[in-house]
């Protein structure tokens, strides 16, 4: 009876493994892909914009697509640290990177392949009419190029590691309390590093940027974050609530306890 429920306690920790590295590669490849985009905070939410004074220029909240998916990224890189421990959250980490390494390639390649013309024929034209190539566009939208590319994956992993080292710390010196401090403070932490090193890199070091336009954008990206992570920590612990109830309270306690001595 004992092997048979630790049979089940086993697979249900793995299947739990399973489904948050799913969900943490998943919006990372998304926040990759559609990252490109830039949208306009104030529109979405329809109100003026913000012109916030910072570095010598006014600036509003003109955000990458990727931010909607980053925070779920966070989050779940939390939960796993919390069960899995900094080697669960590295394992992972490492293994998204290779993906996103492998899906800019592929990405690359595709924009190369050469179009056919029937393709071009039936989408030589917008909803308004205007001459359209969507050929271009394609490229235009998918292939960032690959400054952005090393920007992303250093900024990516640099960050993953800063997040469980911050983790790890703060739960070794708070034990299994205040959730809210070691996932809000280690995100907070990390994307400090994460909003200025991948525009650092991708617009300063291999663009056309100045530092003071790296450090505006990168305060605005950083502000950002910093509002989402703490504006999302109610779901920290109904994630945990669920997964109690999903792997039985004490078989979870020693889960998190074997994580946080690993």
């Amino acid at each position: 009876m004992i092997t048979t429920a630790n049979t089940l306690q086993d697979a249900k920790r793995q299947r739990l493994f399973l489904l948050l590295c799913g969900i943490f590669l998943t919006n990372a490849l998304i926040a990759e892909i559609v990252g490109g985009k830039i949208f306009s905070v104030e529109s979405l939410l329809g109100i003026p914009p913000a012109q916030l004074l910072i570095g010598g220029q006014r600036l509003d909240f003109n955000m990458t697509a990727g931010v909607v998916n980053w925070p779920v990224v966070f989050i779940t890189s939390d939960i796993i640290n919390e069960y899995f421990g900094h080697k669960g959250v590295k394992r992972i980490s490492f293994l998204t990177a290779g993906f996103i390494v492998y899906t800019f390639i592929t990405i690359f390649v595709s924009t190369k392949l050469p179009p056919a013309q029937f393709w071009l024929d039936l989408n030589n034209t917008d909803k308004e009419g205007n001459v359209f190539n969507i050929n271009d566009a394609f490229s235009k939208i998918f292939n960032q190029g690959l400054g952005i590319m090393i920007g992303s994956i250093v900024a990516f992993l640099l960050g993953q590691l800063l997040d469980v080292f911050v983790f790890s710390w703060l739960r070794r010196k708070t034990g299994s309390r205040f959730i809210w401090l070691r996932a809000t403070g280690s995100t907070m932490f990390s994307q400090l590093i994460d909003s200025f090193l991948v525009i650092g890199i991708a617009f300063y070091i291999f663009g056309n940027w100045d530092l003071k336009q790296v450090f505006s954008v990168g305060s605005i990206n950083y502000l950002y974050k910093g509002i989402v992570a703490i504006l999302l920590t109610p779901l920290l612990y109904i994630a945990h609530y669920f997964i109690d109830k999903y792997l039985g309270k004490e078989y979870a306690e020693e889960l998190s306890h074997k994580a946080a001595h690993e």
